[in-house]
């Protein structure tokens, strides 16, 4: 079976529209099967963990990264809508610095893959949102860095003026000072 796979604005960002078997039970979709994965996108490499979200209205998460361990995540929306943002960190992409922002919903089953080397962050559109993602490697807590959500230079239209933030998260960095510090 062969997945419908959209290229977004930036190299290698890509999103699969998942396949969804209805009856009068509810349904059933297949969220990740590693041969149709590996053919559909060159995913070779393993994924190590699996991590899940469960956010309110207007929380914003990231736009967080890993400079040293960076993860790959295959991303889906289990419950709810978001506003996904990945920005290319990858010094050496011709799309440094660029930022791609789209709304992804439990309503229309897809998955987006973000490949190792992008910030990556959401803010919740819905009453509440739940997130699953498989990354490619571990959570290295030391490596992880956070990119400023509301870098005045990177200009991300994000749907909502006034986003709740974790401590982490309004602590977060523009990209010249990330740059500055070496984290890039």
């Amino acid at each position: 079976m062969t997945l419908p796979v959209h290229n977004t604005g930036l190299p290698g960002v890509q999103v699969i529209d998942l396949r969804v078997f209805h009856d009068e039970r509810g349904y059933f979709l297949e969220s990740f099967q590693a041969q149709r994965y590996e053919a559909l996108l060159g995913l070779k490499s393993s994924f190590v963990q699996d991590n899940y979200s469960h956010s309110k209205r207007h929380v914003l998460r990231g736009l967080h990264f890993q400079s040293r361990h960076p993860q790959g995540k295959l991303l889906r929306v289990a419950q709810g809508e978001i506003y996904d943002v990945t920005v290319d960190l990858r010094t050496a992409s011709p799309s440094f610095g660029q930022w791609q922002g789209l709304a992804l919903s439990h309503a229309k089953p897809q998955q987006l893959w973000i490949p190792p080397g992008f910030a990556h962050g959401f803010v919740v559109l819905s009453d509440e949102a739940s997130v699953e993602y498989k990354c490619t490697d571990y959570y290295h807590p030391e490596d992880e860095a956070c990119l400023s959500w509301n870098d005045p230079d990177l200009a991300i239209d994000w749907p909502v003026n006034s986003p709740v933030l974790s401590a982490k998260d309004r602590q977060g960095l523009t990209l010249k000072a990330l740059q500055e510090a070496g984290r890039l």
